[in-house]
């Protein structure tokens, strides 16, 4: 396992995100990433509570009455062994998750792009299929889920690596000098 990692500025980092190709294609997937059955949902980082709070009035314009009642009713997180995560509709939809026509989306993303708001989604989402684990530090790892096998096959057409689709969340997480380092490594 850690001839497979890299270390940058103390963060350890799995060679497949630099090694395998990865472009979502919401047509074959249908947006899994915002529907997988799951117990848990999205994990968040504690000072996106307050983020995703601001943006919430604006994200509800796109979410469904059962929701908006869920989330004024019981909130839209909860905590589980000291991890926050996102709560879920029935163990599967994202309770931020839209439809655009059958494709699930993210709502709190639809604000960022059509309301000029400063906070786009979790750092979990923007990641995706990225997950940040804490051994001591950050281990970041592909993550392979039968559901992005669509992205997968057109990651080998595009050949853009996992590190280049989720460029501007490493950005977001490790800033631009971080992920100059991580671009310049050759595996």
């Amino acid at each position: 396992m850690l001839n497979n990692l890299i270390n940058i500025d103390d963060v350890l980092v799995s060679k497949e995100i630099l090694q395998k190709n990865f472009t979502c294609d919401l047509d074959k997937c249908k947006g899994a990433c915002c529907t997988m059955e799951s117990d848990y949902g999205a994990p968040l980082l504690e000072e996106e509570i307050e983020k995703i709070t601001s943006v919430l009035p604006q994200a509800k314009k796109y979410l469904s009455d059962v929701q908006i009642e869920k989330i004024e009713k019981n909130g839209f997180h909860f905590e589980i062994d000291g991890e926050i995560m996102v709560k879920a509709i029935d163990n599967k939809d994202c309770i931020f998750a839209y439809y655009d026509n059958d494709i699930a989306k993210c709502s709190i993303e639809k604000v960022y792009y059509t309301e000029d708001t400063d906070f786009i989604k979790p750092l979990s989402c923007h990641l995706f299929p990225i997950r940040i684990n804490q051994f001591g530090g950050d281990i970041l790892k592909y993550e392979v889920y039968d559901e992005c096998s669509g992205a997968v096959a057109l990651g080998k057409i595009t050949e853009i690596p996992v590190s280049e689709f989720c460029g501007n969340g490493l950005k977001r997480k490790y800033g631009e000098s971080w992920y100059n380092k991580l671009r310049n490594q050759k595996v």
